[in-house]
């Protein structure tokens, strides 16, 4: 079987993590996969559109479809899976105003799929309004790459450890005042930024460590404490809470924001903290700075917890999804 995999940008992590990660587990299993940049002009699309004929189905991930791509794909395409992870229906920037720019083409493109995969029950909810062909799968990792051996010794420091990309780096900035308190409390803390961009904070050392595959392992597992805020809104609430299983596979305790499907992945007191407002960020994270034995029992736990989001346990449901919808 032959399937065209399209993505308005391979690089990302999005695409990385729900579709890249399973190349080759689907390929072992029978399913061949070209992946293809969508072009920007309207010609250029409809080329590529029209290669759908030569494969069995077209897996469209995250990008949400004007009138006119939608016409074209259907067209020609036998069979089209699409996959998404984030709230797309929503303006991130103005997440409570109603935006026909963000709703219609999400509208579209879901009742267009013979198939929709959605990263959590929240966008499945959201998906199932305009299809009756709706799936969840969590976004997944490979669970044996977060192993390193020959850890550096201790230099005294607890890293709070935050990872992600600039467009969600304001995130992080929300909780600047707690992390300030915090830095005033304890002169051995260290905040650690994983990202394309930083900030500084005035009390608190940041290490500032740019993202990239092959270091972000390191920087995590050398890490102590995962951080993950958000605010909460129609936007947040359809994260798919990766960061917070990177955390996990890195043996790490994590303080959450009680947003989403947070308290899905954090077991409050188990695995680390879900807190519901700002003012319980600072006793909380206090609470894992001084008790390095709750940090490295909560760190084991997660390690276990981990598991069933690896990539060799989703990826056989993966596969199943897209097997059974290319053989009808």
């Amino acid at each position: 079987m032959k399937l065209l995999v399209i993505s308005n940008n391979p690089d990302r992590a999005s695409f990385r993590q729900r579709i890249g990660i399973y190349l080759d587990i689907l390929r072992t299993n029978g399913i061949n996969c070209t992946v293809a940049k969508l072009p920007s002009g309207y010609l250029a699309r409809q080329k590529l559109f029209r290669q759908a004929v030569g494969f069995d189905g077209v897996f469209l991930q995250k990008k949400c479809l004007n009138f006119f791509d939608a016409f074209w794909l259907r067209k020609y395409s036998r069979k089209i899976i699409y996959d998404f992870d984030d709230a797309v229906m929503y303006d991130p920037d103005a997440p409570e105003h109603n935006s026909y720019e963000h709703f219609s083409p999400f509208r579209r493109t879901v009742k267009l799929a013979d198939l929709v995969v959605a990263g959590n029950s929240y966008l499945a909810e959201h998906a199932k309004k305009f299809s009756p062909r709706v799936e969840m799968l969590p976004t997944g990792l490979d669970v044996k790459t977060y192993k390193v051996e020959n850890k550096p010794a201790s230099d005294g420091k607890i890293r709070l450890v935050w990872i992600g990309s600039k467009s969600t780096l304001r995130y992080l900035a929300e909780i600047k005042p707690t992390l300030e308190e915090i830095s005033s409390r304890f002169d051995n803390v260290v905040l650690r930024i994983i990202s394309d961009e930083f900030l500084d904070l005035q009390n608190i050392p940041v290490e500032k460590h740019p993202w990239s595959l092959e270091t972000q392992v390191t920087d995590l597992v050398t890490s102590d404490i995962g951080l993950a805020p958000l605010p909460d809104n129609r936007f947040t609430r359809g994260k798919c809470a990766f960061k917070i299983l990177q955390y996990a596979a890195a043996g790490l305790p994590v303080v959450a924001s009680l947003v989403g499907v947070n308290s899905m992945f954090v077991r409050d007191g188990v695995t680390g903290f879900v807190v519901p407002d700002l003012y319980e960020w600072s006793d909380r994270i206090a609470k894992l700075i001084t008790d390095s034995g709750l940090r490295q029992t909560m760190g084991r736990v997660n390690q276990s917890m981990v598991q069933s989001y690896d990539v060799s346990v989703l990826g056989k449901c993966f596969v199943n999804m897209i097997m059974r919808i290319l053989k009808q």
